[in-house]
């Protein structure tokens, strides 16, 4: 990916995506790279284009309005800052395809609300924000809607740091390489997060909160159980050559039992984004199954979520 690669905002005028293209603004400025706004047109707006052109009849007028592209120039006129380049493009075609093909290899990132305009208020994850995820060929960030967000009453809700979904033999390094480098763009810390499972016993309390470790910590931790330990010093190595292309970045480590998708979604309460992995595509059916972790953690976070593919076949 170029490291001047655009910032993708996906809007359709709801307030969930008007959510995601502030976001998506200041990302584009973290990174000191272009925006592009890209709406998909509704389904009247294509209609019509496509019988003014059988039709041929010059007396139409070209285009259907399109009230969402005045919509977004007047927000953005009254932004306090905006990256250098910013770009909008009207799309055809169903939306989860076109932000696909416009979700390409070379964008940083596609930025899109949790629910889109037609969404049932009851739903945490509409089917567009979910099918983009779960088949575009860059990193896709998940906005989640206000309601959502406003239940993050966690222990420090003003913390900025970035929290990454860590299976230590799985997950590709694209996804390590996207935390960090989100991280190193806000300085601020990465959290790793991975779960052991471990035998049931009334003694475990699964919904205690978990520790974290400095790597430098680790040789203190010799009162943790053997999975912890291991997981740990799995982490530590899996984690060694992110930290020593990117040494300002602060790394804190936690090895939990129980289930991976909840420990992420608990401490996405206290983060600025949590970076998951999506499943190699080799191991799903069309490249539409998401993984059961990034699955869960985008319906329930409480906070952005990026859902990372695996971008080379190195990884």
């Amino acid at each position: 990916m170029s490291s001047n690669a655009p910032v993708i905002a996906a809007v359709d005028g709801s307030d969930h995506s008007l959510r995601a293209l502030e976001w998506a603004r200041q990302a584009a400025l973290r990174h000191g790279t272009g925006l592009l706004v890209a709406h998909v047109l509704p389904d009247a707006s294509q209609l019509y284009t496509a019988r003014r052109q059988a039709l041929s009849d010059p007396a139409a007028p070209e285009t259907y309005a399109d009230p969402v592209a005045e919509r977004i120039r007047n927000l953005l006129a009254e932004a306090p800052e905006l990256p250098e380049e910013v770009h909008y493009e009207a799309l055809t075609g169903s939306v989860p395809e076109a932000l696909r093909v416009i979700g390409s290899e070379a964008a940083r990132m596609l930025v899109m609300g949790s629910r889109g305009r037609g969404g049932f208020k009851a739903l945490l994850l509409g089917s567009n924000s979910h099918a983009v995820a779960a088949t575009a060929r860059c990193p896709v960030v998940v906005v989640p809607h206000e309601a959502r967000n406003a239940e993050a009453a966690g222990p420090d809700p003003s913390a900025d740091r970035v929290v990454l979904g860590l299976h230590a033999a799985e997950t590709p390094d694209d996804v390590l390489d996207f935390a960090f480098t989100e991280a190193a763009a806000r300085g601020t810390t990465v959290q790793v997060v991975s779960a052991y499972t471990i035998p049931p016993t009334p003694l475990v309390m699964v919904d205690t909160p978990f520790a974290v470790l400095t790597p430098e910590g680790l040789a203190d931790a010799a009162d943790a159980v053997p999975a912890e330990r291991e997981m740990l010093r799995a982490q530590t190595e899996r984690l060694a050559p992110f930290r020593e292309r990117r040494p300002g970045v602060p790394v804190v480590q936690a090895a939990v039992p129980g289930d991976a998708a909840g420990r992420l979604v608990e401490a996405s309460r206290a983060a600025a984004l949590v970076v998951v992995g999506r499943h190699h595509p080799r191991r799903t059916i069309r490249n539409v199954a998401i993984g059961s972790v990034a699955h869960a953690v985008l319906h329930h976070a409480h906070g952005p979520v990026a859902v990372v593919p695996t971008l080379s076949d190195d990884s």
